[in-house]
């Protein structure tokens, strides 16, 4: 025979697990809710999805690279005696390190693309300390995707990230170290990244919901696979020094679809670009806790 009190507690245990039961049966799919606490449904890729292509253009004569002083930190001339600048990679009259991501739009069937979720990739993205450069020197990454840094060079680097939506980090990472993994739970197009001991050291990130993002090689082109039928603004971003540039376009992908987005930049489109970001000065005392 039961006491009162241990009928109670059994009452109580039955509805809590009818609670929990029901909860798990009226979930509906959502995706990952980062950036903003939004519930979104996961799109689920259908076979019709297309591809926007295009080719980054420099318009006009581009800066010479400059030669970076290695003085202080021998080792890297060493191993990389030609050192130079990246803030703008040209060649032929094309751009690198351009960042190209679907901004906004709907898709062919009404949605709204910010409505969509997506799938976190469960794949790292590698952000390797190489002849005392940052490779890739932009990059994208999906919010909550896993960041893995690395150490190629024979001296020690520090990673230093200085946004404006996420946490700022700041860690050093000795040669030979392991790998160090990061996230970032926020959406921001793009991060700052810099070596507070090699200060030609730059990188940037950029940090999207969804994956459909490409960054333009070295002859300008880029592609963007698996969008889904619709219309979007297609945006591409270049650092262009101090403040970040950015520039939009729309395009239509029919079912199976491709289109062709192409931008330039350079002295002679600086008047209609448009500034995406301001960079925030970046801070030179470490993270509280931090080496």
């Amino acid at each position: 025979m039961f006491t009162k009190s241990t009928r109670s507690w059994l009452a109580l245990s039955v509805l809590l697990s009818l609670f929990a039961l029901g909860s798990a049966c009226n979930k509906n799919p959502e995706g990952p809710t980062p950036s903003d606490g939004k519930t979104r449904e996961v799109y689920k890729p259908t076979g019709d999805e297309g591809t926007v292509t295009g080719k980054i253009a420099y318009v006009g004569t581009p800066p010479a690279p400059v030669k970076i002083d290695t003085s202080q930190d021998p080792v890297c001339g060493k191993k990389n005696p030609n050192l130079e600048s990246e803030d703008n990679v040209v060649k032929d009259g094309k751009l690198a390190n351009v960042f190209v991501y679907i901004k906004d739009g709907t898709t062919a069937d009404g949605k709204k693309f910010s409505d969509l979720g997506w799938e976190v990739s469960s794949e790292p993205v590698t952000l390797d300390q190489n002849g005392c450069h940052y490779r890739p020197h932009v990059l994208g990454i999906q919010a909550t995707q896993q960041l893995k840094i690395t150490n190629s060079d024979p001296t020690q680097h520090n990673i230093h990230f200085t946004p404006q939506n996420n946490p700022e980090w700041n860690q050093s990472q000795m040669n030979g170290a392991p790998a160090m993994m990061h996230d970032f739970k926020v959406t921001e197009v793009l991060v700052p990244t810099k070596c507070n001991q090699h200060p030609w050291m730059r990188a940037y990130i950029g940090v999207l919901r969804h994956r459909l993002f490409a960054v333009s090689k070295e002859d300008g082109s880029f592609e963007i696979k698996g969008v889904p039928p619709g219309t979007y603004t297609v945006a591409a971003w270049h650092e262009g020094g101090a403040k970040g540039t950015e520039q939009i376009k729309q395009v239509t992908i029919a079912a199976k679809g491709s289109a062709t987005a192409d931008f330039s930049f350079g002295s002679a489109t600086a008047s209609t670009q448009e500034p995406s970001l301001k960079m925030m000065p970046a801070l030179e005392v470490p993270m509280l806790g931090r080496p």
